[in-house]
């Protein structure tokens, strides 16, 4: 590798990430291409010669940028954020300069330490108990996805039953979560081998916030065992997909010591918030659970991908998930003073994420990150209020964090009373596609109690007040154009 070749070629690369940000708003937020438009565009097979990098970085302008739905937009607003900053992407870049392959300490005692310290900074920012942090007797591990963390302390849980009373009982353990539990807890139960018929989804309902109350996962685990089960893995959740709903964590876990349940919080979107005083009292009772885990690829401005994932039990994960082959054999694991992370993950290979989450703490600095998502909250809390303001419109849920759940009332659909509901549900549906269609900005829809709604998730890094005003001035001239027509 020349290294002035590679200077030049470099400085170009970020000249061209600079410029795609300056104009990244100009652009169709969701891709407006179709299916299997990139393969009419691109040669049939790969280039027998080199090609500049000036030719690729045309190609890249001319047929993959269309292809993209621009997350990083200041007018992206669905699902939940992919916020992105300076010190993210140049993390990334560090990362991805070094390359290495940290599985083991040995293989690169940075990437292991790092990951330890930057851990334990962000669980003492949370206030999470010493019991899940390395400084106490738990620790930490950067994943790549919460699938990953939820299938990872799955096998834990799993294991530590099955090694007390034999493999042959795997089929009657239960999993249980609800009806607004991320469906990465089905897929790892799947992939852990639980039967299906034992993966528990329990019914929320609106008198309880769609929350997983105690007393349905008390009767849910009581109809098991005297189906002689044995209740194994409850997931709650702090901030769910379709409303950020938020599980009562104490009484859960109450519930689940008894039966020597594991439980796992999962707060992906919501665990950033945590770390403002103001917020921290959404996950009060972790204390009681035996892992917790956020993505700060979502909402804490870190590149994807970057799942933090913290253990109480260590030990229990390193049981389940670690192989030793004699080529791995070093002093340093057989002294076990060392922390191995490709124990605690499902692959061999890991990268060194644990560098661009090093960079975005140390140059935000804990109060800028605060104050940036406190930011978002209160765009959020200006996108409700403007709603609040036509009175063709409903907030579906309370909102709890950046996230605004709404819906066109069913009196606007014009339809009487026994298909009011129906009606309003074609309209909204409707409304977001004609939204999206537009290229002015990007939401997405969620579903309760039979009730399909809009959600506008505020999160993007470049997203400020004049955004969403604007975003809220498209929803009522596409809900205008809609009512014209019909």
């Amino acid at each position: 590798m020349d290294s002035e070749e590679f200077r030049r070629q470099g400085h170009m690369i970020i000249d061209f990430i600079a410029d795609y940000y300056r104009d990244v708003e100009k652009y169709p937020v969701l891709s407006q291409v179709e299916p299997g438009y990139l393969r009419k565009r691109l040669p049939e097979s790969a280039p027998y010669n080199p090609e500049p990098i000036e030719t690729i970085l045309q190609d890249v302008q001319q047929h993959i940028v269309p292809g993209i739905t621009h997350w990083q937009s200041p007018y992206y607003f669905a699902y939940f954020p992919s916020s992105g900053s300076i010190a993210g992407f140049l993390g990334e870049m560090l990362s991805s300069g070094f390359n290495v392959v940290g599985f083991n300490w040995m293989s690169s005692p940075a990437a292991t330490e790092l990951e330890n310290i930057v851990m334990d900074w962000l669980g003492e920012m949370l206030k999470l108990p010493k019991s899940f942090l390395f400084s106490g007797t738990g620790g930490g591990v950067i994943q790549g996805t919460t699938c990953e963390a939820i299938l990872c302390t799955l096998a834990a849980a799993r294991d530590q039953i099955l090694n007390e009373i034999g493999r042959e009982n795997i089929s009657r353990l239960v999993v249980y979560g609800s009806d607004q539990t991320h469906s990465a807890l089905q897929k790892a139960a799947q992939i852990a081998g639980i039967d299906p018929k034992n993966f528990r989804a329990i019914k929320t309902t609106k008198s309880s916030s769609f929350t997983l109350t105690p007393e349905s996962l008390q009767a849910a685990i009581d109809l098991d065992i005297q189906a002689g089960l044995i209740p194994l893995f409850l997931c709650a959740t702090v901030g769910t997909t379709a409303i950020t709903t938020v599980d009562p964590l104490g009484p859960l876990c109450d519930i689940a010591k008894r039966y020597s349940i594991w439980v796992h919080v999962d707060a992906a979107y919501a665990g950033s918030a945590c770390i403002c005083p103001e917020f921290r009292h959404f996950i009060d009772g972790i204390e009681g659970a035996d892992s917790f885990s956020l993505n700060a690829h979502k909402w804490f401005f870190t590149t994807l991908d970057c799942c933090c994932l913290w253990v109480k039990n260590p030990n229990a994960l390193i049981k389940a998930l670690s192989t030793n082959p004699e080529f791995l054999r070093n002093k340093a694991s057989d002294s076990k003073q060392v922390v191995d992370y490709k124990d605690w993950q499902i692959t061999l290979s890991r990268r060194f994420r644990a560098l661009k989450l090093w960079l975005v703490l140390r140059s935000f600095g804990v109060a800028n990150l605060r104050n940036f998502l406190r930011s978002h909250v209160r765009m959020a809390q200006l996108f409700q209020e403007l709603v609040g303001g036509d009175n063709r419109f409903e907030i579906v849920a309370p909102r709890n964090f950046a996230v605004v759940c709404f819906r066109v009332l069913p009196s606007a659909s014009g339809l009487g009373d026994g298909k009011a509901n129906e009606g309003a549900n074609e309209l909204n549906r409707k409304l977001l596609e004609s939204i999206n269609a537009s290229g002015q900005l990007y939401v997405s829809h969620g579903m309760v109690a039979g009730i399909y709604f809009i959600r506008f998730a505020v999160g993007a890094t470049l997203t400020e007040d004049r955004h969403v005003i604007a975003a809220w001035k498209v929803v009522q001239e596409k809900l205008d154009g809609i009512l014209a027509t019909s």
